[in-house]
């Protein structure tokens, strides 16, 4: 599998990061994952040149140097910690928020054991590493999913996927074929966020709810994420607080579903009923009470409550087949 452009580069500031040696090219070339793609000699001292310029460019402090006890030794690299190392930033807390949130992905274990695999190579290389230097990031909140990694790199490739997908009960389970646009982490779980072919519209997905494999179909790069588009905001729109008190808004059908009415105030009549509202305080469970009205009851608002409901009525059709 060929590994991502961002990833070698990532790869190559941990090494030259974890020795106090220069590298040579070719040690580089061995150790570091991503470079055995290259198919000659030339293609790699090609690669290599374009990473080289564009640490620099990403003001990366990398040094060229030889090891003072070998007579006739080619160039080597390596990056100077104490020039790499940020002094103290102070953040706001919105900038350090994000900056958390960021930080939890390196505790995913498909990240963390390349890091791994790589300091081990230099070891076994005979390269000098600094174990006693600090991590970089501290993990904090693991993403132990296993669609995580397929997603996350469906996300970087711009491919869309197809998985099995749970619904919170009754809903049962079916496939879905989403372009992936992020992969983000709320209220302690982790989402997938997209678009539904299926359904042709914005969809949030639990990756805990993914089951079986996640594959990739069609080319990559076939789409493209539309401009402006807050993953954030669109996962807090569909996903509830169980414990908050939200006023719905709901289109009754004329002298029909009196549990609701009973609870309701009439705001206005509107298409043969009445649009009424009424506060939930666990607009979760409710859903499951309100779908038990079937088409006497359509939510309005909040979206949340309404796909919720949505979802039980079509699990519970497509159970009835």
């Amino acid at each position: 599998m060929a590994i991502a452009r961002a990833e070698r580069l990532v790869n190559l500031v941990l090494c030259l990061l974890s020795t106090r040696q220069y590298l040579t090219a070719e040690r580089i070339r061995a150790i570091v994952p991503g470079y055995h793609e290259a198919p000659t000699d030339e293609a790699f001292f090609r690669m290599f040149e374009r990473d080289k310029s564009e640490l620099r460019d990403l003001g990366v402090p990398l040094e060229v140097g030889r090891q003072s006890n070998a007579e006739g030794a080619e160039d080597g690299y390596r990056i100077a910690r104490r020039d790499y190392e940020l002094g103290d930033i102070d953040l706001e807390p919105d900038e350090a928020a994000a900056v958390a949130l960021a930080a939890r992905l390196w505790d995913s274990p498909q990240l963390t054991g390349a890091v791994h695999g790589a300091l081990i190579k230099l070891r076994a290389a005979g390269v000098d590493v600094d174990q006693d230097a600090p991590a970089a990031v501290e993990p904090k909140v693991r993403a132990n999913e296993p669609a995580f990694p397929p997603l996350l790199q469906a996300v970087q490739a711009g491919q869309a996927v197809t998985f099995g997908y749970r619904k919170p009960p009754p809903g049962g389970q079916n496939q879905r074929t989403v372009e992936p646009w992020g992969v983000v982490a709320w209220r302690g779980k982790w989402y997938l966020v997209g678009w539904d072919r299926e359904r042709g519209d914005t969809r949030c997905f639990r990756l805990s709810r993914v089951v079986g494999q996640v594959k990739a179909v069609g080319k990559p790069g076939a789409f493209t994420v539309p401009e402006g588009t807050d993953l954030m905001s669109l996962i807090a729109r569909t996903q509830a607080d169980p414990h908050q008190t939200a006023p719905a808004r709901i289109w009754v059908a004329k002298d029909r579903a009196q549990g609701v009415r009973r609870h309701a105030k009439v705001v206005e009549e509107r298409d043969g009923g009445d649009v009424v509202e009424i506060d939930l305080k666990f607009p979760d469970s409710a859903a499951k009470w309100l779908a038990g009205f079937g088409p006497d009851v359509v939510v309005l608002e909040p979206e949340v409550l309404a796909k919720s409901v949505r979802d039980r009525l079509q699990g519970a059709l497509e159970g009835a087949r």
